[in-house]
């Protein structure tokens, strides 16, 4: 591994003293943080457009010397192809200085930046600043990330991805773009990748288990939640169907809200014709967990069923 630091400092000789100290301050390479052009011509009661022309001789006077530290801006080119040619910055950095040594990330940022064979990509709504060798493979990372953000909205669930580091790469510098704590990626904004209070991580207990759950249940495998505020969010939220006593089901399996007269007037209206009470039975039990006795005391509920000479029901015309 290079010491960027040392080369830094390197390069920096030769400069006058206001040459160096704003090159020193416009990349942070004495406390790990870059200033601005305003502070810094604020503290020489000067122009901003003054404090960058005296970068700029500075810098002027530096490239020349940069490429007498080829062998470290190849190890850097040599670290970006093995990653399809783009890094996310803050990875980047953090992986040659660490997560706190700013004052060495400082270093990288300044000998790529003064190489000229790099291209730093600033944040934007789409994408985390990142650094990249050309074009192509700016093309191409955002390319790959257009086409997999496009099938996840087509499957509209999270999916796996290559677990090439060249394609993860691409991964790491969207915003969109997100893997989960099952290793499966998806948008962002998707409970299953971001989950957000208790009821989107209810929604992914239900998602897991794949089965109805007593609220009491769901608040177990939510370590750390308190009883009554997991069943009052399975009440108010949306994706959650009551099926029983406090036991509740995904509305996207298929089950409908309401009471048990409810899911009766459903299936009548969905068969066309009139039904038997064995018929009803069948098709009710399948949407709500009660008893018999239960479906059977709605059922002949007058006011909203009736049944036919025959013995069938179907809904009371009004």
């Amino acid at each position: 591994m290079f010491n960027f630091s040392k080369i830094s400092q390197e390069l920096l000789k030769g400069l006058s003293e206001r040459q160096k100290e704003i090159i020193v301050r416009r990349f942070g390479l004495k406390t790990g943080e870059p200033e601005t052009l305003q502070k810094i011509g604020d503290d020489f009661d000067i122009t901003r457009e003054r404090v960058r022309q005296i970068e700029a001789e500075g810098i002027k006077k530096i490239k020349p010397r940069v490429e007498n530290y080829k062998e470290a801006i190849s190890f850097l080119e040599n670290h970006l192809n093995q990653f399809g040619g783009v890094r996310k910055e803050n990875v980047l950095l953090e992986e040659f200085a660490g997560s706190k040594n700013t004052k060495v990330q400082s270093s990288v940022v300044f000998l790529m930046t003064l190489s000229g064979r790099f291209k730093k990509i600033s944040e934007d709504e789409t994408y985390f600043t990142f650094w990249a060798l050309d074009d192509k493979s700016i093309s191409s990372a955002k390319k790959t990330m257009r086409d997999f953000q496009k099938k996840l909205e087509e499957a509209g669930k999270p999916m796996e991805f290559t677990k090439e580091k060249q394609a993860l790469s691409f991964i790491e510098i969207s915003k969109r773009i997100k893997q989960n704590e099952e290793g499966l990626f998806g948008l962002k904004e998707w409970p299953e990748i971001t989950p957000r209070g208790i009821k989107d991580k209810a929604y992914l207990v239900f998602r897991k288990v794949s089965k109805p759950l007593h609220f009491s249940d769901v608040s177990k495998m939510l370590k750390g939640s308190v009883l009554q505020t997991v069943h009052n969010e399975l009440i108010k939220g949306a994706r959650f169907v009551l099926i029983g006593r406090g036991i509740y089901a995904l509305k996207e399996w298929g089950y409908h809200p309401g009471q048990v007269k409810d899911v009766i007037a459903m299936v009548l209206s969905d068969s066309k014709t009139p039904l038997t009470k064995e018929e009803i039975l069948q098709k009710v039990s399948q949407q709500r967990m009660v008893k018999e006795n239960t479906i059977l005391l709605n059922l002949n509920n007058k006011k909203y069923f009736a049944k036919d000479s025959g013995g069938r029901y179907n809904i009371k015309e009004a």
